[in-house]
């Protein structure tokens, strides 16, 4: 029985914004403490099934008795628009705290961080309610080339609970949770398209932000050259919210200082503008998508040069395999304790424990593939070179040449070309086929998130398209 979502003051909780939740706050229609209470008893409710959240944070009500007494203390307009307000993060996000920082894996089950990643000492500083943690494809999806997407050994398979089908990954758990209204709002990370795919196909806002805008440090790795953190809402104003409460300089991420240079002055709420000149940039780039796959002319005759070769070159394979190795054992041997201290121990634990972790179907091939490289050496260089290459001669030489702000491509299609140059992106809620929710995806050069907001918070307010689930009682 799902917990009925309005308070006996009769503010709905069910699909409220957090502008909404804290105009409940302050007119005493709402407390956090309520709020948390709502959440727990619908993810009890929902999450067998679902399979969204991982784990529930046991001081996630004393966090909330905290928040409602520091409101009662302080005065209105000093506390951030995150202040009170759940949100949950994905399994591969450290919190030094009761919760387990896992990636999905038994492997890591116990382990202990030396801190909270980066962008979880930022929501704590505005007041933010640490909920849970949400499932996710296992390591990322960088365990196996034949896992499913959504599934993860300690969750499950996670579900979409428009279709109760694929929920795309790998931050799946953090879109099914906020698409469900198990959570106001919460954090994924992306290497190529973990944001933004599993946002499209479960009807919410995802931002993958330009790498360095948002700290990596604390963030189970794949590529420090590509993995990024970023908002899942089912807004664009919440997202928008989220993304200016977590960018900004760490000192434990050193790509978050030369990226400073792109975080506005004011946060990016000032660009939550209804009208905004994206008409003719949206009619031109829908052609243009499918000009550059062979389905129709382009009136102005706009393309990547280099498209086909973007999507056949093998050089972000190799780097990425490369970068994980590396990348993962620094951060367990910067655990405080941990069951495994090397991507080889990983594959160890995984051989032992094989049922546990369901080895023999979905096997490991990926960090076996991973294991077998070398590190830094002229094969990497020559990878990440040509990878620059396509880049520039690409995607920036397009949007310099013929001076745009963004395209727009439907779904994530486009989110390798967005992971290689480290751009942003941002997808929003653009319609359901049959049922099945599909999203419009907005890309643009590295800093340009301004722009980009509003031009998707444009085209929400223009559409309204998103609807919740058909979840019943």
């Amino acid at each position: 029985m799902l917990p009925t979502s309005s308070t006996h003051q009769g503010f709905s909780i069910e699909e409220a914004t957090v502008r909404d939740l804290q105009l409940a706050f302050q007119r005493n229609q709402l407390s956090s403490k309520e709020l948390v209470e709502f959440y727990l008893e619908r993810t009890q409710t929902l999450n067998t099934d679902l399979k969204g959240a991982l784990e529930v944070n046991p001081d996630a009500l004393a966090q909330a008795n905290i928040a409602d007494q520091e409101r009662k203390d302080k005065p209105h307009g000093s506390l951030s628009a995150l202040h009170g307000i759940p949100i949950l993060l994905k399994d591969n996000i450290a919190t030094q705290d009761k919760l387990n920082t896992t990636a999905g894996s038994y492997a890591l089950l116990g382990s202990a961080v030396p801190r909270d990643a980066g962008v979880v000492t930022r929501l704590r500083k505005a007041g933010a309610i640490i909920l849970g943690k949400a499932t996710l494809s296992e390591w990322s999806n960088f365990r196996s080339n034949n896992a499913p997407s959504g599934w993860c050994a300690r969750g499950g398979q996670g579900k979409n609970p428009y279709t109760k089908g694929d929920p795309c990954g790998s931050s799946s758990g953090s879109a099914i949770s906020v698409a469900a209204n198990m959570v106001t709002v919460s954090l994924g990370t992306e290497t190529n398209g973990s944001i933004l795919c599993p946002s499209g196909y479960n009807s919410v806002v995802g931002i993958k932000p330009t790498v360095g805008l948002t700290s990596r440090a604390g963030v189970i790795p794949i590529s420090p050259r590509q993995d990024t953190v970023g908002p899942i809402c089912r807004t664009v104003s919440d997202a928008a919210c989220v993304l200016e409460t977590i960018v900004g300089i760490d000192t434990n991420d050193e790509a978050t200082i030369e990226a400073s240079k792109y975080v506005p002055e004011g946060g990016y709420s000032q660009f939550l503008r209804e009208e905004t000149r994206s008409g003719e940039i949206i009619l031109q780039f829908w052609e243009w998508y499918f000009y550059a796959q062979n389905f129709s002319a382009a009136p102005r005759n706009l393309k990547i040069d280099n498209i086909d070769e973007i999507y056949v070159d093998q050089s972000e394979d190799i780097a990425l395999k490369i970068e994980f190795k590396l990348a993962l054992n620094a951060y367990l041997n910067d655990l405080v304790a941990s069951p495994v201290r090397s991507l080889a121990d990983v594959i160890e634990y995984n051989k032992n424990h094989s049922e546990q972790e369901n080895i023999d179907e979905y096997d490991q091939d990926l960090m076996l593939e991973c294991e077998k490289t070398n590190g830094f050496g002229e094969t990497l260089n020559q990878a990440l070179l040509n990878l620059t290459n396509l880049s520039q001669n690409g995607f920036e030489k397009l949007m310099i040449a013929n001076k745009l702000d963004a395209v727009v491509i439907p779904f994530s299609r486009f989110s390798e070309i967005l992971a290689i140059g480290g751009y942003p992106g941002i997808i929003v809620p653009a319609g359901y086929e049959e049922g099945v929710p599909f999203g419009i995806c907005f890309g643009g050069l590295k800093g340009s998130e301004p722009k980009l907001i509003e031009i998707a918070y444009s085209f929400e307010q223009s559409t309204k398209i998103r609807k919740p689930p058909p979840i019943h009682k």
